[in-house]
C-alpha cells in the first residue's frame, strides 16, 4: 500500500458520514421504483440530479424510454488520467410480501431493511457520497469519474442499454451490485428458452388417434438429458465454475380424458465466458431435428422467452475481466486499506450489467458493492450497516487512485 493512501483516506472520511448515507438511502428507497409505478425509475433520478446539483457536479436526467430515465454525473478531471465509470440500477422488484411499509427504511441492529437498500440503492448512495466527498476534499484527478445510474437492469436493460448506444466510454467500470464487498470478476451469460410442443388433441378413449404433446416433450428432455447435459456441465471456468441448464417449468393439455395436445417447456441456460450464444441455440435445435428424424409426428418450436428477449444484436453476455486488469489490483488495495483483510476474487452469482458494459461498451467490469445478495428479491431485503462506510470509502480510493 502506498504511504498516501492513508494520507487520502483521512481526507475522504472527513467529508463522509455514516448517518448522512443512511439518510441518503432512506430518500432513494422512499421514491418507488418498481413495475407499475409511472415513469417508474424517473423520481429516482430527479433525486439524484438535484444531490449532484447542489454539490457542483455536472449531471444530467436522461429520457429512455415510457417516460422511464437515467441519470449520468460527471467529477471531471484535467484530462491527463483514465476514466472509472460507477454503475447500477435504480429499478427494484415490487415488494411482494414485505411486512409494514417497504418504502421506509427501518434500522434493526446491525441491518437496514427496505425494498432497494442491497438491490442496490444502497451501493448507489454510497457511490453518489464518494463522489461528493472527493469534490468536497478540494483534491483534482486527472481522469474523469463517471457516475450512471440506470433503468430496467431487472427486466430488459434498457438503461445501460441506451448508455451503450450513446457511446459510453470508460477505461474500467464498477457495477455495484451486493458482493459482500468481495471482488466479482465474471458472471455466467442467461438465457430463458421456451419449446412448444405440438401435438394433436382427442379424447382419451381414442387416444391412439391423437398425438400426445406432453410424451414428446417427455422424449426431448430424455435426450438432453443424455447428450446435453453433461456436456453442458462440463464446461468449466476457475472462479465462475460450470456452465447450467434448468428446467424451470412444463405445462401441457387440459384433463385427464383428453390427449393433450400441446406442452410447453421453460428453461434455463447459463454459460461461462467463451461458450457461443449461436453454439447453444445449436445444441438444442440438433436435439430437436434429431427428434424430428427418429418419429415424423415431433414437432417443437424453440424461442426465446419474452421476458428475457432483449433487441436485436444484445443477448445477456457472459461477464469476465482479465484477471492482471489494474482496476482489481486497485479496489483490492483499497479495501485493504480500508477493512484491513484483502477481498476475495469470486464469481457473481445471477446476471448483472456488467455483462453489456464489457460486450458491447468493450470496458472492462468488475462487480463490487456492499451487503449480500441472497436478500435481495426477499421479504426481508437488508444492508449490513458495517458495508456502507467501507463502500463508500473503496469507491473513492479506488477512483482516486484509477483517475490519477
Amino acid at each position: 500500500m502506498e504511504k498516501d493512501f492513508s494520507i487520502t483516506t483521512d481526507r475522504i472520511m472527513k467529508e463522509i458520514s455514516l448517518e448522512s448515507i443512511i439518510e441518503l438511502i432512506k430518500d432513494l428507497v422512499a421514491i418507488p421504483s418498481y413495475p407499475g409505478v409511472e415513469a417508474q425509475e424517473t423520481g429516482v433520478a430527479e433525486y439524484i440530479n438535484q444531490f449532484f446539483s447542489k454539490e457542483g457536479i455536472m449531471c444530467e436526467v436522461i429520457p429512455v424510454v415510457d417516460g422511464r430515465s437515467n441519470v449520468v454525473a460527471r467529477l471531471k478531471g484535467t484530462g491527463e488520467g483514465k476514466t472509472l465509470m460507477l454503475t447500477g440500477h435504480m429499478d427494484t422488484v415490487p415488494p411482494y410480501d414485505m411486512s409494514g411499509n417497504p418504502l421506509e427504511v427501518e434500522r434493526q441492529d446491525t441491518k437496514l431493511i427496505g425494498r432497494g437498500v442491497v438491490d442496490m440503492k444502497g451501493a448507489l448512495a454510497c457511490m453518489m457520497s464518494a463522489m461528493v466527498a472527493i469534490k468536497r476534499s478540494g483534491m483534482k484527478l486527472k481522469g474523469d469519474i463517471v457516475f450512471a445510474a440506470v433503468i430496467d437492469e431487472e427486466e430488459k436493460s434498457e438503461g445501460t442499454r441506451a448508455l451503450i448506444k450513446d457511446k459510453v466510454a470508460a477505461d474500467a467500470a464498477i457495477v455495484g451490485e451486493p458482493s459482500q464487498l468481495d471482488i466479482c470478476i465474471g458472471h455466467r451469460g442467461l438465457e430463458w428458452f421456451e419449446f412448444n410442443f405440438i401435438g394433436k388433441t382427442v379424447h382419451g378413449g381414442k387416444q391412439k388417434e391423437g398425438i400426445n404433446a406432453i410424451t414428446k416433450a417427455m422424449k426431448f428432455i430424455q435426450k438432453v438429458e443424455e447428450e446435453l447435459v453433461h456436456k453442458v456441465e462440463s464446461n468449466q471456468h476457475p472462479i465462475i465454475g460450470n456452465s447450467s441448464l434448468n428446467y424451470g417449468l412444463i405445462k401441457g393439455g387440459t384433463q385427464p380424458s383428453t390427449v393433450a395436445g400441446d406442452c410447453v417447456l421453460q428453461i434455463d441456460r447459463r454459460w461461462i465466458p467463451g461458450e457461443k450464444y449461436s453454439n447453444i441455440i445449436q445444441e438444442f435445435q440438433n436435439i430437436t431435428d434429431e427428434l424430428k428424424n427418429e418419429d415424423p409426428k415431433f414437432q417443437a418450436q424453440l424461442k426465446v422467452m419474452d421476458v428475457s428477449l432483449m433487441e436485436e444484436g444484445y443477448i445477456h453476455e457472459a461477464m469476465e475481466i482479465d484477471p492482471n486488469h489494474p482496476i482489481i489490483e486497485i479496489v483490492s488495495e483499497a479495501t485493504y486499506e480500508v477493512r484491513g483483510i484483502k477481498p476475495k476474487q469470486v464469481p457473481f452469482t445471477a446476471w448483472s450489467d456488467g455483462g453489456l458494459l464489457c460486450n458491447y461498451a468493450k470496458i472492462p467490469t468488475i462487480i463490487y458493492g456492499p451487503g449480500d445478495l441472497e436478500s435481495a428479491h426477499s421479504s426481508s431485503e437488508y444492508l449490513e450497516i458495517s458495508h456502507i462506510i467501507p463502500a463508500t470509502l473503496v469507491y473513492a480510493l479506488s477512483a482516486i487512485k484509477f483517475c490519477g
